[in-house]
């Protein structure tokens, strides 16, 4: 990131309103004066346990936080336990400096050396295959919703990764 130092970290509970700013900057709200679904997203996940400890990350510069990727607990068919990435957001200021590229390498290393066996995320095919993310259908694993379509995709870590539905923690539900 140019002459800056880019520190990636562990979320800590004193981040929560570091991490809803970034949050609030990365993604419009659907009306003026509301908070960005993903903030109250983040804040459900992380009340209610479903946040992964040690893969869900913050990105800081100079000791400001500037990026944020949620991984919470997922399950595939008959409860395998799997990840589920996102949201993942990084401030308008630092966007296209490498923070998410960094954020998301991070979470795969991560995940591959505790022991996890699959990551899912909804998002941009184009983006996300930089990474090794592959159209979820292609390894075995079925979108929550149908018309995700290649859009939902997936990272097995291990060949014996679980295979059909996958299903997020219950605050996506609530979406």
């Amino acid at each position: 990131m140019d002459d800056v130092t880019l520190m990636l970290r562990p979320e800590m509970p004193g981040d929560a309103e570091a991490v809803a700013a970034v949050h609030r900057a990365a993604f419009p709200a659907a009306n003026v004066g509301e908070e960005p679904v993903e903030v109250g997203l983040v804040d459900a996940l992380r009340s209610g346990g479903h946040l992964v400890e040690g893969l869900t990350l913050v990105a800081e510069v100079d000791d400001r936080v500037v990026g944020h990727v949620a991984c919470s607990r997922g399950v595939v068919a008959d409860g395998a336990p799997a990840v589920g990435i996102g949201p993942i957001g990084v401030r308008p200021d630092v966007q296209g400096r490498g923070v998410g590229a960094a954020l998301m390498t991070t979470v795969v290393r991560l995940a591959t050396a505790s022991g996890e066996t699959l990551l899912a995320l909804l998002g941009d095919p184009a983006y996300y295959g930089r990474f090794g993310f592959v159209p979820s259908t292609d390894v075995g694993v079925e979108a929550p919703d149908p018309a995700w379509d290649v859009h939902f995709q997936a990272l097995p870590l291990a060949t014996d990764h679980p295979r059909r539905p996958f299903t997020y923690p219950p605050p996506f539900t609530a979406l």
